[in-house]
């Protein structure tokens, strides 16, 4: 049974979450990374009018909301995220008038639009700091300058290191440093400066007022840093985050920030949200970024670093749901993004990435799902260096460099590049072979990832008991299923009482995850070969074949079924 056993589709379902509280709370929130999303005018990178001729494929897709990278003026230093003017469209991507007819046009598909923020950092072209290195007075206070170290202060303020590898600081002309936590074209910002606070409260208005409908916080947990900016002590510093406590990350002070724009959002009268970028040393710390007086969401990357391991995925999944539940917030859940390895090539193949996708889409809470992932795209491994853009991969340690493998262009149809990306180019080239992958090739394939994926999303949207938390065990029956499953000789393995989020671990083989949710089940078998278990209900959707004679059931390697019950 692969996944076109969901023959009828299933009409005029809706979202779960709006009878628990908030559109977002189970929401399937799509990321468009949009300079490889699609490119309208030919110059070979992807722009606003592109992502809105494409909006179709996303509906049809059936996420409820769909998120855009920085498309601000920007030096395009680090792929936007150097953003030198937060009011205007940079002339890559379009105008205003383009970024107001995408908001108009997914609105009326049903889609909500969310875009980046970038509040941690500016572009060093942005008229603050040019005005900053002009000397003008009090310019620099709306950064971090300050002295160096050393005899004549040829030194770095302190060992503070860049994401990107090499020193966070560089000197100006006539001496002083400035922080940089990422490039050295993006000086930090000082956010113990009001003025920082009041320019960006106005620029949330602004987008908000032209109808977007929340924001993802770039580097969330960044604004803040610890008083005296002290040193850590040793190197490699990028590989600690979201590990170690760090004094330039996650510093409590960031929670004020947070809780004036959770006031700004809720001044209007249409719901709008906030989704924090935080990397957090423990899940019960992330939980803090989305109590309810502070933003919507936080990304769960926690989940997106789990390896392929039964117990391993528990123990993050429970710990995720524990934290947040806490607090009353949903947890996300997201496997790619447009700074990692996509989760095909990380887990190896892409039978264990259709799994894990129906894993995440059953778990409660919202999903995110990353351009190309729903085709089943691998990294791109072998770009050449000439064409690598990330400013990472120019300098020593840091993070790897190598992300612009997940940002090319994704393939729409045709055999050759740019597989209708554009009607040129593509700014990184994409790979032959993709032709099957395409938007086109596997449209209509039943055994296609994109078929696996519009067919999870409709039946997520039509089971009551999938999406956000709502009905208790008590109402389902649940436990008299896991009796008979413990009593049906199913393996060892801890079992788990039902949750407040609804869902409840059942035992299950070595390898195999087993758990339930109201009036469904879901089934993970980690393990290169085929296993045989009591059948848990009856099979809706699977990521690979499975054969069930309706008492049990022999579940493929690598694979993810989900069961009605």
């Amino acid at each position: 049974m692969t996944h076109e056993l969901t023959a009828s589709r299933l009409a005029s379902a809706s979202s779960n979450a709006t009878a628990s509280g908030g559109w977002w709370r189970d929401a399937v929130i799509y990321q468009v990374y949009v300079r490889s999303f699609a490119d309208s005018d030919g110059d070979g990178i992807g722009d606003l009018r592109g992502v809105r001729e494409r909006l179709p494929h996303l509906a049809r897709l059936g996420v409820d909301a769909v998120w855009l990278t920085p498309f601000y003026v920007s030096p395009q230093a680090d792929g936007g995220y150097d953003v030198a003017d937060y009011r205007a469209v940079d002339p890559l991507f379009g105008d205003l008038s383009d970024a107001d007819d995408l908001i108009r046009a997914a609105h009326a598909l049903g889609l909500r639009v969310i875009v980046d923020v970038v509040p941690n950092h500016t572009s060093e072209q942005h008229v603050w700091f040019r005005a900053a290195l002009a000397g003008e007075p009090g310019a620099r206070d709306r950064y971090h300058f300050h002295p160096g170290r050393g005899p004549c202060g040829e030194l770095p303020p302190n060992d503070w290191e860049s994401v990107f590898g090499g020193p966070a600081w560089s000197r100006t002309p006539d001496g002083a440093w400035y922080l940089h936590l990422f490039a050295p074209e993006q000086p930090d910002l000082n956010w113990e400066n009001p003025e920082v606070a009041e320019e960006f409260s106005a620029v949330l208005r602004f987008w908000l007022d032209l109808g977007v409908d929340g924001f993802r916080v770039d580097v969330a947990h960044g604004m803040v840093k610890a008083p005296g900016l002290p040193d850590i002590g040793r190197g490699a510093q990028a590989t600690l985050i979201g590990i170690e406590p760090l004094p330039f990350f996650d510093q409590d002070g960031v929670h004020a920030i947070h809780r004036s724009w959770r006031r700004l959002l809720d001044s209007y009268e249409v719901p709008r949200i906030g989704v924090a970028e935080a990397w957090a040393p423990t899940s019960e710390r992330l939980a803090l970024y989305v109590r309810p007086d502070e933003l919507h969401q936080a990304f769960n990357f926690r989940f997106l670093n789990c390896p392929w391991d039964t117990t391993a995925l528990r123990t993050v999944i429970d710990e995720s749901l524990a934290a947040t539940g806490s607090v009353g917030a949903p947890t996300t859940w997201v496997l790619s993004n447009h700074d990692v390895v996509r989760h095909r090539t990380r887990y190896g193949s892409l039978a264990r990435a259709r799994a894990a996708a129906l894993l995440m889409l059953a778990l409660p809470g919202s999903a995110y799902v990353y351009q190309g992932e729903e085709l089943g795209l691998p990294e791109v491994l072998d770009l050449p260096d000439s064409a690598r853009q990330d400013p990472a991969f120019a300098r020593s340690a840091g993070q790897d460099g190598l992300r612009d493998g997940c940002r090319v262009p994704i393939p729409w149809s045709g055999e050759e590049p740019p597989y209708d990306f554009g009607p040129a180019g593509s700014w990184l080239p994409q790979p032959a072979g993709w032709g099957g992958l395409s938007v086109a090739a596997q449209t209509g394939d039943p055994h296609s990832t994109l078929e696996l994926y519009r067919a999870a999303l409709e039946l997520r949207r039509a089971m009551p008991g999938l999406g956000a938390p709502e009905a208790g065990l008590a109402e389902t029956g649940l436990a008299e299923t896991a009796g008979a499953a413990a009593g049906a000789g199913v393996g060892a393995g801890a079992g788990a009482g039902a949750t407040e989020s609804g869902m409840q671990w059942l035992p299950a083989p070595e390898g195999v995850l087993l758990f339930t949710r109201p009036g469904f089940a879901c089934t993970l078998n980690t393990r290169p070969v085929p296993l045989e278990m009591p059948s848990p209900g009856r099979p809706v959707l699977s990521s690979a074949p499975v054969e069930t004679d309706g008492r049990t059931v022999r579940l493929p390697p690598d694979s993810c079924t989900w069961w009605s019950l």
